[in-house]
């Protein structure tokens, strides 16, 4: 019997040293949680954490602990908790970002200190070339490459006249330099407004005077809502046609209803699309929250699929870094948009496709997606980036 139990004793001990054992992963995720674009955020978090649940507790067979912190959209509060982060809680990854001022604050400090970055949203151009880093990841796109899928777009669609709209920050920028790459038309107007603008009554006044044949905007979450029904308002859809990206989304639609009816959007994803890990995910986000799904909650559904994949590679082990990025690189995972790799910039490489605003059989507003834009959409700043 004792020599039963000491072989039993040493079985135990020689499988509790050959293989280590890892404490539960941190992973910080930032977004902008409070205040006017609060809605995108909690997406972001929800598609996250939906993923953290369906694995009960664990990413990739590995438990995790989130930890969660609000940016309120301002850089200097974004860069205060991810200070928080890294040096009180000592992640090693984090996620989220919706918007890119607060990207472009927070990035060279979470990458600078050999930190895992997996942005799931913004994706501001300068971090996307010449200023990429090996510790940044994304499950979302460049600024420029969602808007160049919105040019593309217009040209599909046979559009000639063009007035652009977006708000003036890093992205609203990015969106006005993607579209006009692509589009063979001619702009006829461009308008920068205010972040968190309230009104648009003279901007939508102004426009009609190019005579555009159609519009295309770039308002993030409330700014959308403000901006979509004082249009309606205006008599302009029957008068000029609305294009846009990341203005009608599945985080603005609840509160547009039909005064979105008709318009026309460039995305990276739709609720309705037919592969098998998005209907997996957007039958249990229906389920779990009662709302549709946007690309922000699909987006971050990824980043945690994403971080899941390495996880799992690495058995845990996120010290070793070299082997963690490039458990990351490989992107073995289903991803929600379809197709998916990376380039060598580490930002994606999958499909746009055209969602139309319409009626769906029980008639209430919803998004139909109407076929792609681009089968493998590639950023136009990868060859600037001189990372290995």
């Amino acid at each position: 019997m004792k020599t039963a139990k000491l072989i039993a004793i040493a079985s135990i001990l020689q499988a509790a040293f050959a293989a280590p054992s890892f404490a539960a992963v941190k992973i910080g995720f930032v977004s902008t949680l409070s205040g006017p674009g609060s809605v995108l955020g909690q997406d972001q978090y929800d598609g996250f954490m939906l993923a953290v649940e369906q694995g009960q507790g664990k990413l990739g067979g590995v438990d995790v602990q989130v930890l969660k912190e609000d940016d309120q959209m301002k850089p200097e509060v974004g860069l205060q908790v991810v200070r928080q982060l890294l040096e009180r809680e000592k992640v090693p990854v984090i996620t989220g970002l919706i918007y890119s001022n607060v990207m472009m604050a927070v990035h060279r400090p979470i990458t600078s200190a050999e930190v895992f970055l997996v942005g799931s949203n913004a994706g501001p151009t300068p971090i996307t070339g010449k200023g990429c880093s090996p510790y940044f990841f994304s499950t979302s796109w460049n600024n420029d490459q969602l808007h160049e899928a919105g040019g593309e777009l217009a040209n599909k669609m046979g559009i000639k006249k063009v007035h652009l709209l977006a708000a003036n920050y890093q992205a609203g920028k990015d969106a006005m330099e993607g579209f006009k790459r692509t589009f063979k038309g001619q702009v006829v107007g461009e308008t920068f407004t205010q972040v968190n603008q309230p009104d648009y009554s003279v901007e939508i006044s102004a426009l009609a005077a190019n005579k555009p044949e159609a519009i295309y905007t770039f308002y993030p979450g409330s700014m959308g809502v403000n901006f979509v029904k004082q249009y309606r308002q205006a008599g302009m859809f029957d008068k000029v046609r609305m294009l846009s990206t990341s203005t009608i989304d599945g985080s603005t639609l609840p509160a547009l209803q039909d005064a979105a009816l008709g318009a026309v959007t460039a995305a990276p994803y739709s609720s309705d699309l037919d592969n098998p890990a998005n209907k997996k995910f957007a039958d249990a986000f229906r389920k779990k929250y009662n709302r549709e799904p946007s690309m922000y909650a699909a987006q971050s559904y990824d980043a945690a699929s994403l971080i899941a994949s390495a996880l799992a590679k690495t058995k845990g082990n996120v010290s070793d870094k070299a082997a963690f990025r490039a458990a990351l690189r490989e992107a073995r995972f289903d991803s929600v948009r379809g197709s998916f790799a990376f380039n060598t910039n580490q930002f994606p490489i999958a499909p746009f496709y055209r969602v139309d605003v319409a009626k769906d059989a029980s008639g209430k507003p919803a998004f139909v997606t109407k076929g792609v834009i681009y089968e493998h959409s590639k950023d136009s700043y990868a060859g600037e980036c001189q990372m290995k």
